[in-house]
């Protein structure tokens, strides 16, 4: 068995302070904190600021009869940069809202991103992509899919989304994968997971149908 134990957990911090310090699309708040440290005592109270985005969940759609993903095409304000495309091969993904569960926001999002419809959700993994300033959870599925509007535009105006949707075949996937054209965390680990599991699912999958 494999030993997950920390040191550390959520009685050694003592938080001291807290400010939210902007308020817009999302939050920016200032904390002022201490934390017990691995030589023993405590450390000196000290400020960081973290961002607040909300926790996310993400599904990466497959046919598995056509043994196929669909990814989505959407222009990334993050990824401006003078050298690349800000446009972004990705899983679906969304916010998860009040009141709403994982499992609702993958069918929420599907349909809202790719017009897609799935009848089975395996969760993968659950991770915080820059946990040194972001509180942002994301917890990722892999669905099977019944249909997808593959080859059309999606997303939401009021979102100012425009999506466009690919259906790929899984060795390709892994392809652009290795060859480093996916270049998000989440399609990242999504479909490292898949390498690794995606045959002993797949079979799972079909003695369910």
């Amino acid at each position: 068995m494999i030993d997950r134990t920390l040191r550390f957990g959520a009685a050694d911090i003592e938080i001291t302070a807290r400010e939210t310090v902007y308020r817009g699309y999302f939050s920016v708040e200032a904390v002022n904190l201490k934390h017990r440290l691995f030589a023993g005592g405590w450390s000196d109270v000290f400020r960081r600021e973290c961002f607040h985005r909300g926790d996310a969940v993400g599904v990466l759609p497959w046919d598995i009869e056509r043994d196929e993903l669909i990814l989505i095409e959407q222009f990334r304000v993050g990824a401006l940069r003078a050298d690349e495309s800000p446009w972004m091969l990705e899983l679906i993904a969304g916010v998860v809202e009040p009141n709403e569960s994982d499992i609702d926001v993958v069918h929420r999002e599907a349909q809202e991103e790719a017009a897609c419809l799935l009848d089975q959700v395996t969760p993968i993994a659950t991770y915080y992509p820059s946990a040194g300033a972001c509180s942002e959870q994301i917890r990722l599925f892999v669905g099977r899919m019944v249909s997808a509007g593959v080859g059309e535009t999606h997303g939401l105006d009021s979102e100012h989304e425009d999506i466009w949707v690919h259906a790929i075949p899984r060795t390709q996937a892994i392809a652009l994968l290795d060859a480093g054209v996916i270049n998000n965390g989440h399609t990242l680990i999504a479909l490292q997971w898949l390498a690794r599991c995606g045959d002993r699912l797949r079979e799972q999958w079909r003695i369910e149908q």
